[in-house]
């Protein structure tokens, strides 16, 4: 896994689709793929 930051954006309250709300950046974790899985992958 590696870190990627996400970009701050504007989203709805599920309680109250009507308020808009800031959602602030943030990191995420994602997966990235290593060599012998991609050499398994696309030897099947």
């Amino acid at each position: 896994f590696e870190t990627r930051e996400r970009a701050a954006r504007k989203g709805r309250n599920p309680r109250n689709p009507q308020q808009e709300i800031d959602i602030p950046a943030s990191k995420a974790p994602v997966f990235k793929a290593g060599k012998s899985l991609k050499e398994a992958i696309n030897e099947a």
